[in-house]
């Protein structure tokens, strides 16, 4: 049974043929999105400090929507024993090894990244990952300047892929973190009047020695970006280790302690005022110019964000309090979070991990909870905070263009030098 269609014989099929062949490739190859479900994601780990070795254990090795493919680190020692990590969990020699992100990037046998490099890295192969069509999940926090955060969004945004950053206390934790954000904006405490996050200080210079290095590292691509300066372990200890790494201190490479953990406790105050998609609009340091605490960001609406107080995030409303951390959650009055939302439209999403919605995301093309807008603007809180304390000074910030509002020395502060060589992508 033909239904209808007439039938071709053997000539014209080989015509056919050779036309097609001889057309150009215009046509689109099945996407990831279209994936069977039991199909799994095949996945490319950048980045073997500890915290991708937490990553795969934790979160990408259990989980048997993904199959690691490929390790990369720029250190002998971590990159292969994060193989044999992966070797042993799928009971065969197969996980590949690179020590340069843009060769686990390219490679055919992977899908998706997951990037757990130090934060001067971040933005170089988020954009590569994007320029590959690989989706990708990034560790926080994801930008290390203002004008990263800016320009990680808009190739996100351009090249479509799937992006989680990894500001996991919107889906882990028991959901507290859920259920104070839900509380906040359903107005439990009344008009949030400010928050309140305590976490470390603003990053320093770096002023390390110079030591000697082992062989099996190639220091030269762990600098990357940043400003050529000698080897010292403190910013990346040799071989397998079981502490996370001072380099967060240093201002050349991360944003020192108020970044690292406040990317998580400001992430939790973006979400609780609904201003994933924008910011504030002022910045003000501490009073005391020798003071490591009290920088202030300032809302349009005139809630205020203060560095300070108690570790996590505590809101103060007209009506009420309510303080939250990974250990505890508690409200004044308490009947505050004895409360459940009237309609599923007013709950913010429980998922089972934040790798699970991401990998979840990927298989529906959807938006997963901390998208690189989230991401990067919590980075930018971050950023804003940074500069009030390294340059001490009351500055206008404007969220929709990223810039500072009549001030060109300012601006100047969005980003920084590049070495030679290691100029952001596209």
């Amino acid at each position: 049974m033909n239904h209808g269609l007439p039938k071709l014989d053997r000539r014209q099929l080989l015509a056919a043929g050779a036309a097609l062949a001889a057309a150009p490739l215009s046509y689109s190859l099945p996407v990831r999105g279209q994936r069977a479900p039991s199909d799994p994601v095949r996945l490319g780990v950048i980045g073997y400090g500890i915290r991708g070795r937490n990553l795969l254990k934790s979160s990408f090795l259990p989980n048997d929507g993904f199959r690691v493919t490929a390790v990369c680190d720029v250190d002998e020692t971590r990159r292969l024993v994060g193989k044999a990590l992966v070797d042993e969990r799928y009971g065969d020699d197969a996980c590949a090894v690179e020590s340069e992100h843009g060769a686990l990037i390219a490679r055919d046998d992977v899908d998706a990244v997951v990037i757990a490099t130090p934060d001067h890295w971040h933005t170089h192969q988020i954009l590569d990952a994007c320029a590959a069509g690989k989706d990708a999940y990034c560790e926080k926090p994801l930008t290390l300047t203002l004008r990263e955060s800016q320009i990680v969004i808009d190739a996100v945004r351009k090249a479509g892929i799937v992006f989680q950053t990894g500001s996991q206390q919107r889906s882990e934790y028991e959901h507290r973190f859920v259920k104070a954000a839900e509380a906040v904006r359903a107005g439990r405490i009344g008009r949030v009047l400010s928050v309140h996050v305590g976490v470390g200080d603003a990053p320093v210079p770096c002023d390390l020695p110079t030591e000697e290095m082992e062989p099996g590292l190639d220091w030269d691509r762990w600098l990357g970006p940043a400003p050529m300066r000698g080897y010292n372990e403190i910013l990346s200890p040799r071989g397998l280790h079981g502490h996370y790494p001072l380099w967060r201190k240093y201002r050349e490479y991360a944003g020192g302690g108020l970044a690292d953990m406040g990317a998580h406790h400001f992430d939790i105050a973006q979400w609780a005022l609904e201003m994933d998609d924008s910011g504030p609009v002022k910045v003000v340091p501490p009073r005391d110019p020798s003071s490591k605490r009290g920088a202030t960001l300032v809302y349009a609406n005139g809630v205020r964000l203060i560095h300070g107080g108690p570790h996590g995030a505590t809101f103060i409303g007209e009506d009420g309090m309510i303080a939250v951390d990974r250990g505890r959650i508690s409200s004044i009055p308490g009947d505050i979070l004895e409360w459940e939302p009237e309609s599923e439209a007013d709950r913010l999403p429980r998922n089972t991990g934040h790798a699970a919605n991401w990998l979840d995301r990927i298989r529906d093309r959807g938006v997963p909870i901390c998208s690189a807008e989230v991401g990067a603007r919590s980075a930018a809180i971050c950023h804003l905070m940074n500069i009030a304390y390294i340059h001490r000074q009351e500055l206008d910030w404007d969220p929709v263009n990223w810039r500072f509002e009549g001030n060109d020395e300012a601006n100047a502060w969005l980003d920084y030098e590049r070495r030679e060589g290691y100029g952001l992508p596209g």
